[in-house]
This record gives structure tokens, sequence and C-alpha cells, in this order.
């Protein structure tokens, strides 16, 4: 009988705690916005995304989540440049209110999504300017925006304050170790290859430079010394006949 009791007692205790833990999570969730997040912290169960917006404690009252098109424009209002950002599954976005005005961050899956969503915000923004600028940067696979912004500046300011932080580690073998190895030999070799070319020709050119002043100031002082005589040979002071005419005539001994 006492068994039994403690048995339902501790049913009771279990349901307790799961269902503080879930208010809990809930009450975290729901202050950033109706949108659930693929990744969220596990100590506080806040969304990963919501803390890399700049002082994220600081605006935690006007951060949202947004996970649709909808929620992206609920929270920010009918803004053109909407029409090229694509919140499809897995693509989430974070925004908050600053002093300086609205920032958004867009966090794309893939390097190649980011790629693809710079390509088209870039094309757009150039190409349709708005009072007030849209202030836009990728930052890794974010698109970072500052809206409403008076102060260009500033809002780049607050855009340098994001950090892309994500890292990839493998939990066995890294399965690109031997590319990244390979890739790693032919960077050196090439480098080693183009240190020895740029030695080697520094070397051969610089002998090659001495070598024509050398003999540039060396021709000019046998030039010099060829005027300076009546006639001249190249005998290097050595004692020769003068069987062609070449030497001067000495002095005849008295």
């Amino acid at each position: 009988m006492i068994t039994r009791k403690l048995a339902k007692l501790g049913q009771f205790l279990l349901l307790t705690a799961v269902c503080f833990t879930f208010s809990v999570f809930s009450s975290a969730q729901g202050s950033f916005g109706s949108g659930t997040s693929q990744e969220v912290s596990e100590v506080d169960g806040i969304p990963v995304l919501i803390k890399h917006l700049p002082n994220w404690e600081q605006v935690r009252g006007s951060a949202r989540l947004m996970t649709t098109d909808d929620e992206l424009r609920a929270a920010l209002g009918q803004r053109p440049v909407f029409d090229v950002i694509d919140l499809s599954i897995g693509t989430e976005a974070a925004t908050a209110n600053y002093e300086v005005g609205n920032l958004l961050i867009v966090e794309h899956i893939t390097p190649q999504a980011a790629t693809e969503a710079n390509f088209k915000l870039r094309e757009y923004i150039d190409g349709s300017p708005q009072p007030p600028p849209v202030v836009y940067r990728r930052v890794g696979n974010y698109s970072v925006f500052v809206f409403d912004a008076q102060d260009p500046a500033a809002a780049n300011a607050l855009i340098d304050q994001v950090k892309y932080e994500k890292t990839v580690q493998w939990l066995g073998e890294d399965p690109f170790y031997q590319q990244r190895l390979e890739r790693y030999v032919a960077v050196m070799s090439r480098d080693v290859a183009l240190s020895t070319l740029v030695w080697v020709g520094g070397i051969g050119g610089s002998a090659v430079l001495v070598g024509l002043i050398s003999g540039f100031f060396f021709f000019r002082s046998r030039e010099k010394t060829r005027l300076a005589r009546t006639a001249y040979s190249d005998a290097g002071g050595l004692t020769r006949l003068n069987l062609d005419g070449l030497s001067e005539p000495g002095t005849p001994d008295l």
C-alpha cells in the first residue's frame, strides 16, 4: 500500500517537473515571437539566432524570431526588399530595434544559399535605391540589414557587431582530411617552387647587372688609357716585340 502511494507521488512529481520545464521553455520561446527555431540554446531554450543580435540582452524586449515571410512582414511591415527575401524551410530571421534603426538578420542554411541570396539582394538594392537607404551586408551565412537608418556609418558599425560563429566538428574521422592534405601539399609545393624561381631569378639578374656595370667601367677605363697613348696594345704591360709598330718608341740609352 505504501509502495503504491510512493509510486503515485513519484509520477506526480515527474509530471509536475515536465510541465514546469515545458512552461519555462514555452515562455522563453513565446517572448521572441511565434516562430520555432531549429537551433536553440540548451541552457535557457532561447534561439541561438536571437543571441547573435548585438547586445541581445539589452534589446530582448523588441527581439523577434521569424521563420515565414508572413511573420517577417508582420514584424517589420511591408518593405519592397522583402520580395527578394525567401524564408523557405530551414531559413529563419531575427530582428530587434536599436537607436540606429531596425536590425534584421536572415540566416541561410548553406553557403551556396547565402551566396545566391547575396547576389539577388545586391542586384536589387543597388538597382532600387530607397530613402532612407537600406544598409545591407553579408556576414558568413547571414544577410544583415539595417532599416530606417539616418546615419549609414552608425548602421555599418552596428552590422560590424554581428558575428557568424558557426563551426563544424566531426565526431569521427574527418572525411575531407585527405583532400585538405593534398591541397596543402600542392599549395606548399607551388609556393616553394615560386620562391625558388624568384630567388634564382633575383640572384641571376643581380649577377648580370653587376657584370654589366663592372664591364662598362672597365671598358671606359681601358678606353681612357688607349686615348692617352700614341699607340696602344692590349699586351697588359708585358715585354713584346714591336713587330706591328703598336708600341711607343723608347728612348735610346746614351
